[in-house]
């Protein structure tokens, strides 16, 4: 017998979720997984160091189940209160949190194409029902479709995810206010952006907030991300939530993070910096398409030495950079991103590397 025939049918279909690639030599200019260039706090080592001991004895104990001090920083740096703050393994921890308890048969989940491609899949996992709604290649923000959803919950990226557009509180306030469902607000990328909705909490009893550590504060290796709430709603996700769902070390070094925001604003003041200056680039370069983006990533849509662009000519560009040993993303499964090439903010020197590359490559 194949005990794989033994998991749910829906599990045995499913297609898990497909992250960047990791390479495990050195050498690489990895550009394809939005990770901050920059190292964290050094308050964060310092954190976590303190709270191993000489021993590491501590770690034979659970750490606090509600991450209670970790969400009283939070809620202080928000201007909420403790019951407004879940806290989770990174900010898919809560995501799928919020499909556990707002999607089933029964229960649709709406997001936007494209968008984090991690949606869908939780989706499946759960055997829920998606009701998705397209963007056309303006990026401008469907509002009114999104009002008119019967989705129980809806997801949205701002910034989007892959194209770094940035989405107004305005247009934000305006599907808070229209929607009868939970509108989400996925803000992995808040930090580098003009705005951001976690003021439109406390307005909006169905507005959710979620950001994580891993993009600006450089905490992608720690895994964890919170979400900003209506208290009941707080109070629904503590009770699908995994009892110790964030380690000891993880809590302190995300607390230290936090409370270190001077330094922050320093890296992500670098990284917008070195984004907008690649940007300007890549606008000099003839009849390339590129979204502005309000994220710590780029979306380009190349075009090689004979002026043509397109899904094989994306693919073209992503397998050189490849084989150069620069990595960064390519989107092939929708329409609106096959042509196009998502490039994380590295430093300086990492983006005149590959800018030198795809000179090289433009002239094959």
């Amino acid at each position: 017998m194949d005990p794989s025939s033994l998991a749910l049918p829906h599990v045995a279909k499913l297609h898990a979720y497909t992250p960047g690639l990791q390479p495990p030599e050195p050498g690489w200019v990895k550009l394809n997984t939005n990770e901050c260039p920059y190292p964290p706090s050094p308050k964060v080592a310092a954190a976590i160091r303190s709270e191993l001991g000489d021993e590491g004895a501590v770690l034979r104990l659970y750490p606090n189940p509600k991450s209670s001090t970790l969400r009283a920083t939070i809620a202080r740096i928000h201007g909420l209160k403790e019951e407004n703050v879940c806290v989770g393994n990174g900010s898919d921890d809560i995501l799928n949190l919020l499909v556990r308890a707002y999607c089933g048969q029964a229960a649709t989940l709406g997001f936007t194409l494209p968008s984090y491609s991690l949606y869908p899949v939780l989706v499946e996992i759960q055997d829920g029902r998606s009701n998705v709604i397209e963007f056309d290649r303006s990026m401008r923000l469907p509002v009114d479709r999104i009002i008119a959803s019967s989705a129980r919950a809806f997801f949205l990226t701002s910034p989007n995810a892959p194209t770094g557009v940035g989405f107004s509180n305005a247009d934000l306030e305006r599907a808070l206010a229209g929607y009868r469902g939970l509108l989400v607000i996925d803000e992995a990328y808040a930090p580098f952006a003009r705005e951001n909705a976690a003021s439109l909490v406390s307005r909006f009893p169905n507005a959710v907030v979620v950001r994580t550590l891993s993009k600006a504060y450089a905490l992608a290796g720690i895994r964890v991300g919170y979400s900003l709430s209506h208290p009941s709603v707080t109070d629904i996700l503590d009770r699908v939530r995994d009892s110790y769902n964030v380690s000891r070390l993880s809590q302190v070094a995300a607390i230290a993070a936090l409370e270190d925001q001077p330094y922050y604003d320093g890296v992500i003041s670098a990284v917008v910096a070195t984004r907008d200056r690649f940007v300007a680039d890549l606008n000099n370069r003839r009849r390339w398409r590129t979204y502005e983006s309000q994220s710590n990533f780029i979306f380009t849509e190349p075009r090689n030495a004979a002026g043509e662009s397109g899904p094989a000519v994306a693919k073209a560009a992503y397998d050189y950079l490849y084989a150069q040993k620069v990595l960064v993303r390519y989107f092939p499964s929708h329409a609106l991103t096959a042509s196009f090439l998502r490039i994380s903010v590295g430093t300086d020197a990492e983006m005149a590397v590959l800018s030198e590359k795809l000179d090289a490559w433009q002239k094959l």
